[in-house]
């Protein structure tokens, strides 16, 4: 065993000792980011998973060296540089996503939050609302909802409105702002508004 050989597996054992810690690490950090909703915590477990693949993708690359396989050593390179890629493109989306004041999504943002039609049908449930529109804003870990209802009577309004907040507020520990709104007509909805 020559000395670039010995220097290649040296290389190789602390890629593998770089890349176990980012697996447990980030398959940790993945079912608490989705119970916190914390898109960061996801999208930083989904780094850590970048992480040990680019360790394995570069390992292969150092092997492929050893054994004379020049070429897999580039192939690796083009490997880890589109995973970088794809990963970038994909923050970048949402990233852009949460600053544009869009619907709440989940976690991952596969798909929207559930949260907004929940409080439409709990809204919609009390039986001084005849009519409600709902909107919901996402900024990070928690939400923030209008609430407009078209009140079937103005009898006791304010207390009938307050404890609409707080049993509404109690739905989901995301809701850290809830404001109801009596209307006398509702607007026609505007699907660039964020939650409609």
């Amino acid at each position: 065993m020559g000395r670039a050989d010995l220097a290649g597996l040296v290389h190789d054992s602390r890629l593998v000792y770089s890349a176990i810690p980012a697996v447990i690490i980030g398959r940790l950090k993945l079912p608490l980011a989705r119970e916190l909703h914390d898109k960061v915590l996801y999208a930083d477990a989904q780094m850590n998973k970048a992480d040990w693949l680019t360790a394995v993708a570069a390992m292969i690359g150092v092997i492929g060296i050893g054994l004379g396989l020049w070429w897999l050593d580039a192939a690796a390179a083009i490997i880890i540089s589109l995973d970088i890629t794809k990963d970038g493109v994909t923050n970048l989306k949402a990233a852009t996503g949460d600053l544009m004041d869009s619907r709440p999504t989940v976690t991952d943002d596969s798909q929207l939050d559930p949260l907004p039609e929940r409080l439409r049908s709990e809204v919609e449930s009390l039986e001084w609302v005849s009519d409600c529109a709902v909107r919901v804003r996402e900024e990070g870990h928690v939400f923030f909802a209008d609430v407009q209802v078209v009140p079937s009577t103005e009898a006791e309004l304010a207390v009938k409105i307050e404890r609409a907040v707080h049993e509404l507020k109690a739905i989901d520990w995301r809701l850290n702002e809830l404001v109801i709104m009596p209307v006398t007509k509702l607007e026609p909805p505007d699907d660039a508004v964020a939650g409609q």
